[in-house]
């Protein structure tokens, strides 16, 4: 009965800052060149705290989590806002408007909470200097950091949820830069009691309870400088905490003014001056204040370069690599051509003919095969990035690749294949949302949605491929130059460093975990709820016609995740170079091949596509 009587809102229209137009190019030029500093200032600030040995320490891997958190919270927010200056009506989706509300919510609780990790980081140095590096060790750092995500993950999921039950209707402007919590409430056409009461809570509890963290390690500290007897002593003392101080000051003091004032008294124009304080200029402050204020960061800098210099001159730089190949035996050399040759013909063949007939069939311009034209395009690229070069290697003497083409071969390969990974699941999520809500399908995957989808794929793509490459350049190379590998690959490359690769070996844990287990969490949540809707199915017919629909989808899926998995998340004790070729095999060079095999021959809507076309050639 509500839903009937209500008419509801599909978009929304984003107010903006301001409505003078006069101010829109000064104020995009603003925010633009402060985006670019937070962007340039948090990733420096990791880069050097990964690179300088010397800020390998609690407060600095607390650090690091924080520019983290800066950067995703600026672009969360930021990005969004300059490219609606530049558009005449700033209209937002309601789930890229979700989205933003989630995601925005995830990084403000979570920099509440690190702001107090890093508090208590310096209480236990000042106060028990002795016991820092037994309480303040790595296992109780990572607990600290996973907390604090963890915090933001819930918070954002509770107001997310709340946020989902309320109607919105006729209203739709929001009168904001961005989709926050109380803009959004203020559109609400049913009760917004328990929202209120939740944002109550959670504002309260993720302001206070960070706040008061933070002001008793803050009294515990300045008590224990106080009994410091010389004053250089405490001058030291202090300047340790400064930095966290200011931070805090401006991170804390502009939430507050937001979220804690009584509605009486509230002004909306007033909560967007100070909105853009604490998601755009406190992350790009951040960096500077810790870069500025900070004694180890500022000697970090100075010696960095000269380190870095030093390291090359005691070292021989390797500035190529032979490639050993799949073999060594040469009466395999001959045989290994010609079938990957045929296979590489096939994999150019069926994906480009699947990309022409999805593209020239126009029944096929849905969203499950608008995500497999793109399946097509990955498929593609991931084969032609290795399998070119290992037909050339067949066929000379000495497999040789420079460095510089070496690096580019591993971050096009990380990146296609990260992107493989993240595009199966989306396709996992077009079959849920067709087989558990059909009615909604059209609405749920819209052209908008899929575009984002595949956006968001390639995006997570380069991420991953840039913090790997990026990663592998500072890993020195000599002596040893026999890549135990058909390409460069990660695994092959870290085993010839002659530098440490600790920082490698984690970021290759953490990405790798990330871009296989939460593709394939999102594949089988998908599948759970397909097959429960399957289930309920009464005629045997209309069973078997949804297992079809997923099957093709089921087959890629295990072939690819299935040598993924077991090539990068098997422990190195049981590691097997000469398995881990055969596995990169299947997932490089079959998978490409077999993706528009399994996709036309399981396929009725290809069948029918592909017997049109051929049809209308013969008319012709």
């Amino acid at each position: 009965m509500t839903e009937g009587n209500h008419s509801t809102v599909t978009e929304f229209i984003l107010a903006g800052i301001t409505e003078k137009s006069e101010l829109q190019i000064p104020l995009i030029l603003l925010f633009l060149a402060i985006y670019m500093f937070t962007v340039v200032g948090n990733l420096g600030m990791i880069t050097l705290i990964g690179l300088s040995s010397h800020l390998h320490t609690p407060m600095y891997y607390l650090l690091s989590s924080l520019s983290f958190i800066d950067l995703c919270h600026s672009t969360v927010i930021t990005p969004r806002m300059l490219v609606n200056f530049v558009t005449e009506k700033n209209v937002i989706s309601f789930p890229e408007c979700l989205a933003q509300f989630y995601l925005f919510s995830a990084f403000a609780i979570a920099e509440c909470h690190m702001l107090a990790a890093m508090a208590y980081d310096r209480y236990v140095a000042i106060c028990n200097p002795l016991l820092y590096n037994v309480t303040m060790s790595s296992q109780v750092c990572c607990w600290l950091v996973a907390g604090v995500y963890s915090m933001g993950l819930a918070g954002a999921t509770a107001h997310t949820v709340c946020m989902l039950r309320v109607l919105f209707c006729k209203a739709d402007v929001i009168n904001h830069f961005f989709c926050d919590l109380f803009p959004l409430l203020e559109l609400s056409c049913s009760s917004t009691f328990i929202n209120e009461v939740v944002v109550l809570c959670l504002s309260v509890f993720n302001i206070l309870l960070p706040a008061f963290t933070i002001l008793s390690s803050y009294i515990f500290i300045i008590a224990s400088i106080l009994h410091i007897r010389s004053t250089a002593g405490r001058s030291k003392a202090f300047s340790t905490c400064s930095s966290h101080l200011s931070a805090v000051a401006v991170f804390f003091g502009s939430l507050s003014f937001t979220y804690l004032q009584p509605s009486s008294v509230s002004s909306m124009d007033r909560g967007k001056v100070s909105s853009v304080f604490y998601t755009i200029i406190v992350p790009m402050l951040n960096p500077l204040i810790y870069s500025l204020k900070n004694k180890d960061v500022n000697i970090a800098l100075k010696f960095f370069k000269p380190q870095k210099e030093m390291e090359e001159k005691n070292h021989t730089i390797v500035t190529e690599f032979i490639l050993a190949g799949l073999t060594e035996r040469p009466e395999l050399q001959l045989p290994l051509f010609l079938l990957f040759l045929g296979i590489y013909v096939l994999t150019v063949v069926g994906n480009l003919g699947m990309i022409a007939l999805i593209g020239l069939s126009s029944h096929l311009h849905t969203p499950m095969y608008y995500l497999l034209s793109s399946l097509s395009f990955i498929d593609l690229c991931h084969s032609t990035v290795i399998t070119p070069k290992m037909l050339v290697n067949s066929v000379t003497e000495k497999n040789v690749i420079s460095y510089s083409e070496c690096m580019t071969q591993l971050y096009f390969f990380s990146a296609f294949a990260i992107s493989e990974c993240h595009m199966l699941a989306a396709m996992a999520y077009d079959r849920y949302v067709a087989i558990c809500n059909p009615l909604l399908y059209t609405v749920t995957m819209s052209s908008q949605v899929c575009c984002w989808l595949v956006a968001g794929v390639y995006s997570m793509g380069l991420a991953g491929a840039t913090a790997h490459t990026v990663c592998m350049l500072r890993v020195d190379f000599c002596k040893v130059d026999v890549i135990n590998h058909y390409f460069c690959d990660l695994f092959p490359l870290l085993e010839l460093s002659c530098s440490s690769t600790f920082i490698n070996e984690v970021v290759v844990l953490c990405l790798s975990a990330l871009n296989i287990l939460l593709p394939a969490f999102t594949i089988l949540s998908s599948y759970i709820f397909i097959i429960a809707s399957i289930l309920r199915i009464r005629s045997t017919a209309g069973r078997s016609k949804a297992f079809r629909t997923c099957s093709s989808h089921i087959l890629a899926v295990a072939v690819f995740f299935g040598s993924a998995a077991f090539m990068y998340l098997q422990p190195s004790s049981v590691s097997s170079m000469d398995r881990g070729k055969l596995s990169s095999v299947f997932y490089t060079t079959l998978v490409p091949m077999l993706n528009p095999l399994i996709y036309s021959l399981k396929n009725k809507d290809v069948k029918v596509a592909l017997k049109n076309f051929f049809k209308k050639r013969k008319f012709l």
